[in-house]
């Protein structure tokens, strides 16, 4: 073939050039058959050149191989430089600067075109831009179109008749300048809405990350307790392996001391010696009573703060405790140890961190009415006219024990007693409590109503009408005040006695407590009674500082801290007194009597007969509800009414008719 390509050009060669080499076809006019016939080869030729795809692959590879070696990095660099030019220029030879900068900017990779929300807003960006400028400079231009448009009135009435319509463009640009004001104003309306949106959007977000957070704190302090009770476990062993030496050691110093003299010459002491060695020299000692081994009080080293992050109002828990009314409750700190007791003549321990019931404090012959937690210590006062102290840390209690039963699944249920969740708890076990007793007192001649337990001082009220100030290091009463006669003797100077109790003119309530409620620190001792009266009495001289009078009904709760006292009473009604002066400093009524209250450095809680605890918040001065009866409408539940509340650092227990105990945030 290549053969044949040679001889077609030369012979094309020869027609165009002539035979003799001088004269040809380029020589002469070229004629319309002439030309035909050039292109007829030429075509030919570049038929033969290119040839058919089936047949001859050598021009595709060759341009295929020339394609690639034009991609190469080195022969592009070649070229260009070649050229004596660059890519950049290149461009700019072909396009413009504005049009290179149009597309520099308006460029978006694919990228960033996937997930482009979709927006339902009508106005555009540049628009959205002018609603943004500032209203100072929008005054500035408004004023400018005021004094525009009031010349350009001069100048229109000074060219039209006088006292003459005012002409029809000015009109036709205030009409446009207050559409375009306007239209601003709807872009700037729903730039708020969709800012609004995006706030929302935000809290939303960060709220579900806030409830993240907040369940990961409360595993943290869970495992937390559990570590710190192992870490007490630790410390408990090791001290009873200490004492365990001790022992040994005090043992075997006194066998030493009971050993005959070492007579090595007789036979008969070394007889003696060997008969006496080879029995056990622990049984012919006399046996040593063993120290009571306690464990170290369980005391938390870190303070919870789940409750402090809750939103205020929320529920923690809610524990059926009892079978009837609660009476009194009291706990050490958040998520801690709770004690309660209600008219079933129980005293239940509790577990707030858990929910479970610890156990029983089983002695008392009736209801308690009162009772008080100072650490480990608890002090309880009953109908049975007895006090009892407790030590919770002798308790048999293991928090993270998993008890196995006789059919080898987890009974972990029987420490459960209390949880909502089931039907029929069962109650715990019998013998936890059974070594926390520590002595009873027993003086008063009636009911225990109030008590108060400061150190090693116990103060307590009856309804013998007395007083009696314990001292817990002696185990014995060392002084009685008697609240009938110190009300004569403040009416004995006014007006005589009457036979009936009337110190205050107010009529006794037969039902009512005589002694409400106390509190005493240090010296100072304050007393609510039955007859409305609050009394501060000095324990140095048995005899009272200063009486408040105000109250018209029983006092059934007080506390005080350095300036204020506050006081709540069945006439519906707390009130704030101050110390210094004896004043009323404020006041607050109820539609139903009050008979519990008690606050912390920022709010006071109150049960005010009702099926919510009102809370007031000191700082901002704002009253609001808290507990199960502000949800009773939503879910169709009617819980019971509140009878006793108690507050530290914004977490809540509350004690209702029905024997169920709710853990709130406030």
């Amino acid at each position: 073939m290549a053969g044949s390509h040679s001889r077609n050009a030369s012979e094309s060669r020869r027609s165009l050039m002539g035979s003799d080499g001088d004269e040809g076809v380029l020589g002469t006019a070229l004629t319309t058959r002439q030309i035909e016939a050039f292109g007829r080869k030429v075509t030919a030729t570049a038929s033969h050149l290119m040839g058919d795809a089936t047949s001859n692959a050598h021009y595709p590879n060759a341009m295929g191989s020339l394609s690639r070696q034009i991609r190469r990095p080195g022969i592009q660099r070649g070229v260009f430089s070649l050229a004596q030019t660059s890519p950049r220029d290149l461009v700019r030879s072909r396009l413009s600067t504005s049009e290179i900068s149009h597309r520099a900017i308006t460029y978006l990779s694919d990228d960033l075109l996937e997930n482009i929300p979709e927006d339902a807003n009508t106005y555009s960006l540049f628009q959205g831009f002018q609603a943004t400028l500032p209203e100072g400079e929008s005054e500035h231009r408004k004023s400018h179109r005021r004094r525009t448009s009031k010349s350009q009135k001069l100048l229109g009435e000074a060219n039209s008749e006088p006292d003459g319509p005012p002409s029809l463009e000015i009109l036709k640009k205030d009409r446009n300048t207050m559409n375009h004001r306007l239209e601003m104003m709807g872009v700037r309306k729903n730039l708020c809405s969709s800012e609004i949106h995006e706030i929302d959007k935000k809290i939303s977000n960060l709220n579900s990350m806030r409830k993240i957070v907040l369940d990961r704190l409360a595993d943290l302090e869970n495992d937390e307790a559990q570590l710190e009770h192992e870490l007490l476990e630790l410390d408990n062993k090791i001290e009873i392996i200490q004492e365990e030496l001790e022992d040994a050691q005090a043992l075997h110093q006194s066998a030493n001391a009971t050993l005959p003299p070492s007579n090595d010459d007789t036979p008969e002491h070394q007889a003696m010696d060997a008969s006496f060695m080879s029995e056990s020299i622990y049984e012919k000692l006399p046996p040593i009573s063993p120290k009571r081994r306690r464990p170290k009080p369980s005391r938390r080293k870190s303070m919870p703060v789940l409750h402090e992050h809750l939103e205020p109002g929320s529920n923690i828990r809610t524990l059926p405790a009892h079978n009837d009314c609660i009476t009194s409750l009291d706990f050490d700190m958040p998520f801690g140890t709770m004690v309660t007791a209600a008219l079933d003549d129980t005293v239940r321990v509790w577990d707030l961190n858990l929910g479970r019931c610890m156990g029983l404090l089983e002695g008392h012959t009736a209801s308690v009415r009162c009772l008080q937690v100072e650490d480990n210590i608890v002090a309880t006062g009953s109908m049975d006219a007895s006090i009892r102290l407790w030590d919770l840390s002798r308790a048999k209690y293991e928090p993270y024990e998993n008890r196995v039963g006789e059919n080898g699944e987890d009974d972990d249920d029987g420490l459960g007693f209390g949880n909502a969740d089931e039907d029929a708890p069962p109650p715990p076990p019998a013998n936890s409590m059974e070594e926390c007793p520590l002595f009873v007192l027993e003086a008063h001649v009636d009911e225990v109503t109030a008590l108060h337990l400061k150190g090693d001082t116990l103060v307590s009220g009856s309804a013998d009408k007395t007083l009696r100030q314990w001292d817990l290091a002696k185990g014995r009463c060392v002084q009685t005040l008697d609240v009938l006669w110190a009300a004569a003797q403040a009416s004995a100077t006014l007006t005589p006695v009457d036979a009936s109790w009337k110190p205050t003119g107010r009529t006794h309530d037969a039902n009512a407590d005589f002694v409400g409620a106390l509190q005493c620190f240090d010296a100072a001792l304050a007393c609510g009674t039955a007859d409305g009266m609050v009394r501060l009495w000095d324990l140095r001289s048995g005899q009272v500082h200063r009486s408040l009078v105000g109250h018209t009904g029983p006092v059934t709760c007080l506390q005080f801290d350095d300036t204020h006292l506050v006081t709540g009473s069945a006439d519906r009604s707390i009130r704030i007194w101050d110390l210094r002066t004896g004043s009323l400093f404020d006041a607050y009524a109820y539609d139903h009597p009050v008979t519990s209250m008690m606050f912390d450095s920022r709010r006071i809680v109150s049960a005010a007969s009702e099926n919510n605890a009102k809370i007031y918040d000191k700082t901002d001065g704002r009253h609001w509800d808290c507990g199960a009866g502000v949800t009773a409408e939503e879910d169709g539940s009617t819980p019971a009414i509140v009878e006793q509340v108690r507050i530290k650092d914004g977490y809540m227990v509350e004690g209702r008719k029905d024997g169920v105990v709710g853990v709130w945030t406030c």
